[in-house]
């Protein structure tokens, strides 16, 4: 059982920036594929970014690319390095498993998730 901590969120003025990280306990996420994720209220999860556990290719939602990175800390660590946020850019970010990032800005197909943490960018 992979158990994933997402950290890092709060409250950030328009054009600041974040950095999520996404914790795992007892495992190493190196031979997973490691996605972000996010939900607006009212929206569907939507992706955000992914990284693959084979080479570590990134891969990002068009509106994220440019302004979003994805890294591997460390074993046990994945972060999502944000810039320039936009008030649009305001949900609850999640963290995920799998053997395979999703085909983005899909959702589908990881197998575990973390609880979220809240991003609130302000205009």
């Amino acid at each position: 059982q992979v158990q994933l901590v997402e950290s890092g969120g709060g409250l950030v003025q328009s054009g600041g920036s974040l950095r999520l990280s996404c914790a795992a306990s007892g495992v190493s996420l190196d031979m997973y594929a490691i996605g972000w994720f996010r939900q607006a209220p009212g929206k569907e999860r939507e992706g955000v970014s992914c990284i693959s556990s084979s080479d570590d290719v990134t891969i990002y939602a068009d509106s994220m690319r440019g302004r979003f990175t994805i890294s591997r800390d460390n074993a046990k660590k994945v972060s999502l390095q944000m810039n320039m946020l936009k008030p649009e850019d305001t949900a609850v970010y999640y963290c995920a498993a799998a053997w395979g990032c999703p085909g983005l800005p899909g959702a589908d197909g990881m197998n575990y998730w973390g609880k979220g943490t809240r991003v609130t960018v302000s205009s």
